[in-house]
């Protein structure tokens, strides 16, 4: 896997939302982007799987020039090679645990139970596919959500502070099983936090301004 920005800019209007962001990550590498708020970590993020527009540079990610792909094959990317986990879970209330689980497979026609109860298992979750997310505290549903994600077995996680909602001893733990999983899975994982905790566990920490992303010590304050 290879993920190749270059030069990306992004504008809402006349209003610059951030500049010449290039930024290469490697197969299996952990990238944490740290910043202010509202400087476009989130966007760009969304840029990093095509969800979301801009208006000059270059994403490939695998070889292929998301900014040329139609939204059918952006969409079949998506669900072959990219995995989410978000602040807010995002897990179906209807569905139980499994099932939220299963979703991408569900979506490749790939269904296979023995693998959702082997990925519940890895992220401590074992013996509770049959609970409904109402039944389960937060750090249980972003594990949910951890597992949601690699399911279908991606080459590149994107997270979007994932810790936001916990508290920090259940922000700890989601977050090593995060990096467990990305790295039994040999996924690469790009991080968007405030969490410096979380940060320091990468193995690179960049800080994104409005005139792009440059490397970041994390002994610096980053808003």
């Amino acid at each position: 896997m290879s993920l190749v920005i270059t030069d990306l800019s992004k504008h809402y209007g006349e209003v610059p939302v951030f500049s010449k962001v290039s930024l290469t990550v490697a197969d299996g590498e952990f990238v944490a982007i740290v910043g202010e708020s509202g400087v476009g970590k989130s966007t760009l993020l969304n840029c990093m799987a095509g969800l979301d527009s801009w208006d000059s540079g270059s994403v490939v990610l695998d070889g292929l020039d998301l900014g040329r792909l139609d939204d059918d094959r952006l969409a079949r990317l998506r669900r072959e090679k990219i995995g989410f986990v978000f602040q807010a879970f995002h897990v179906l209330p209807h569905l139980d645990v499994a099932q939220n689980v299963a979703l991408p497979l569900l979506l490749l026609g790939q269904h296979d139970d023995a693998r959702v109860q082997a990925m519940l298992e890895a992220v401590g979750l074992a013996g509770l596919g049959q609970r409904l997310p109402q039944q389960l505290s937060g750090g249980q549903l972003q594990r949910v959500a951890i597992a949601r994600a690699l399911i279908h077995r991606p080459t590149l996680l994107l997270a979007d502070e994932p810790t936001g909602n916990l508290d920090p001893t259940t922000a700890a733990l989601v977050i090593d099983a995060l990096i467990e999983q990305t790295r039994q899975h040999h996924a690469a994982l790009v991080l968007v936090t405030h969490s410096q905790a979380a940060a320091t566990k990468a193995d690179r920490v960049l800080r994104l301004a409005a005139d792009g992303l440059s490397p970041f010590a994390l002994n610096q304050s980053n808003g």
